[in-house]
């Protein structure tokens, strides 16, 4: 069997040549489709895939064949965007319990919906490569709580790194796109802020925009490895509330 390959022979992610693209979608090209099973979004110029109809939390997810390559290193960048009101890594209920006080069985499972964003893993069972995270706002606190609980953890003031779940660490970015200053929501795409590229960030974000190789991703893992890559977009609540639709990603290894 043939297969054609993509390899990048230039430097990614501060390592030189001899990636090959496992993952590449671009929906600013019209002719391209969303993966199986995602939802298209198409609004205020942006075509985005996000996660299939669902009532409450779920995943929709890709996979993608190594087709026998053998890589000890991950590198990839990924555009999404914010629908409604995800909340990054928030692990509670949302009864306004004392933050930390509930964590929920989903949140430290990463089978699970465990991120409002997209999760990179690799293999069965998943092995953690990188998450990308949308926080709620990304200049003001949520109005009925002023302790930053739904914002990045990242974010100025926000207690979701005392709760952020070990298999994750520092892998992860996070951006919110709801530009609102006195922390109101709105059921819509932000579609002027594309998450993840260091721009556009609000006067909270300042550490989250400033993470390293940002827009780009570099994992190296602990071993060397055939296994398959996937891309799940995920949240803990229904589509209707919540969503973090994809428009483009990149995947390499080597």
């Amino acid at each position: 069997e043939i297969k054609n390959v993509y390899c990048n022979m230039e430097e990614l992610c501060g390592s030189g040549g001899g990636w090959t693209r496992l993952a590449y979608l671009d929906m600013t090209d019209s002719t391209q489709n969303c993966p199986p099973g995602f939802r298209l979004y198409q609004s205020g110029g942006v075509r985005a895939c996000g996660r299939a109809t669902s009532s409450g939390g779920s995943c929709t997810s890709v996979q993608f064949p190594s087709n026998g390559i053998s890589y000890s290193q991950v590198c990839g960048r990924v555009v999404g965007y914010q629908y409604a009101t995800p909340d990054a890594a928030y692990p509670g209920n949302y009864s306004g319990e004392t933050y930390g006080s509930v964590i929920r069985p989903n949140y430290n499972d990463i089978n699970s919906y465990y991120v409002d964003g997209v999760s990179i893993t690799r293999g069965s069972p998943r092995q953690h490569v990188w998450t990308l995270m949308a926080g709620l706002l990304e200049s003001s606190n949520f109005t009925l709580f002023n302790d930053g609980r739904y914002l990045c953890p990242c974010s100025q003031g926000s207690p979701q790194n005392s709760t952020l779940q070990s298999f994750i660490g520092n892998d992860y970015f996070c951006e919110s796109g709801n530009p609102s200053t006195d922390g109101s929501v709105q059921y819509i795409l932000y579609s002027s802020d594309p998450l993840w590229d260091g721009k556009g960030c609000g006067s909270l974000e300042g550490v989250c925009c400033a993470a390293p190789g940002l827009p780009w991703f570099n994992k190296m893992l602990n071993t060397t490895t055939t296994d398959y890559l996937e891309l799940r977009v995920c949240a803990d609540q229904g589509t209707q509330d919540e969503d973090v639709p994809v428009s483009y990603y990149e995947l390499y290894v080597k």
